[in-house]
């Protein structure tokens, strides 16, 4: 599952530095949350027992499904002191600009180090890299780097959290049987696997509901029926008073379309300001088409940020989109 080597990397660099700074990536999601402040509470309750070191933690829009989590209150995101750090840790993010604000202190810190599950992390942004990408979520990676008997159930409940969300509830490919012996292991610590599941994927608002209903009703078909699109333009978005945080689920809900390839679902955050992610059912590898336009993630599961209209950004994506499917 690992060598010995690589499940020393985290407490050789822990051990060294006085002060520690956090991050993942922009707009994080439950892998990221989950890994973030997994981390976090590991490390401040078992190297800040015997050793002052000042640990901070940089995230921003933790959607409010995930303020349970112990310590979810200590992200911060402010930048007006300029500050070098001993050791800057990564979570969940194949390239430093998507640490947005937080890269300038990454940028600036005397030692980086990346754990990630991501195939497109190439490892130059970092000065050390853990990369298993045939691990399920960063948050599978991390367990492996942490001494089994020194997680407490705060560190478990954020780990199990982002297994979860990145494996779609263990329905996804990326669920191995190494996986749900991870999950197992988490739950033998008191994880409550019916508040964690139910509490931050599956219940939603009557807004978020209607939101997922107006995105299935106004889907399209395209592609000889093999990919399936939905968007929201920004004018919606502030119509239905939602933010990136409400989103989540439409995108699965529109991969499991009979027939489908490939899902498609593309909001604007802000005018021509658009976030796009795609989602594959196994034949269609998704992640060369979101780094070809600037972004990256899985054969299954990937996504980039665009500027521009719309139209434009949905018709090239079709055409890079339709290559892939021609290859087929």
């Amino acid at each position: 599952m690992r060598s010995e080597q690589e499940s020393r990397i985290l407490e050789e660099a822990v051990a060294q530095a006085d002060s520690i700074a956090i991050a993942g990536h922009i707009r994080p999601d439950g892998d990221c949350v989950g890994a973030c402040l997994g981390l976090y509470n590991y490390l401040q309750e078992n190297f800040n027992a015997s050793f002052e070191k000042e640990i901070t933690v940089y995230m921003k829009d933790i959607p409010e499904t995930f303020l349970f989590l112990k310590n979810s209150g200590k992200p911060i995101w402010e930048f007006e002191e300029e500050k070098q750090y001993d050791l800057f840790i990564v979570l969940d993010c194949s390239s430093g600009d998507r640490l947005g604000e937080a890269a300038k202190y990454f940028r600036s810190a005397k030692h980086t180090l990346c754990f990630d599950h991501h195939i497109s992390n190439s490892g130059h942004f970092t000065e050390k890299l853990v990369l298993y990408p045939d691990y399920s979520s960063t948050c599978e990676v991390l367990f492996t780097c942490m001494c089994e008997e020194k997680i407490s159930l705060s560190t478990a409940e954020a780990l199990y959290l982002g297994i979860v969300h990145d494996t779609g509830v263990f329905k996804h490919s990326n669920t191995l049987e190494q996986t749900m012996c991870i999950a197992g292991k988490l739950l033998s610590k008191g994880v409550d696997s019916s508040k964690v599941i139910d509490g931050t994927f599956y219940e939603k608002t009557y807004i978020e509901n209607q939101i997922l209903g107006r995105c299935l009703m106004e889907s399209m078909l395209l592609l000889e029926g093999k990919v399936i699109l939905s968007y929201l333009n920004y004018k919606t978005m502030r119509l239905y008073n939602v933010d990136p945080s409400n989103l989540s689920g439409i995108i699965d809900q529109l991969r499991v379309t009979k027939g489908v390839e490939v899902a498609v679902f593309i909001y604007e955050v802000q005018p021509q300001n658009l976030k796009v992610s795609l989602r594959s059912n196994g034949k269609v590898d998704v992640s060369k088409t979101a780094v070809f336009f600037g972004g990256g993630g899985h054969r299954e599961a990937a996504g980039y940020d665009v500027h521009g209209f719309m139209h434009d950004a949905i018709n090239n994506l079709l055409v890079g989109l339709s290559h892939q499917l021609e290859e087929e």
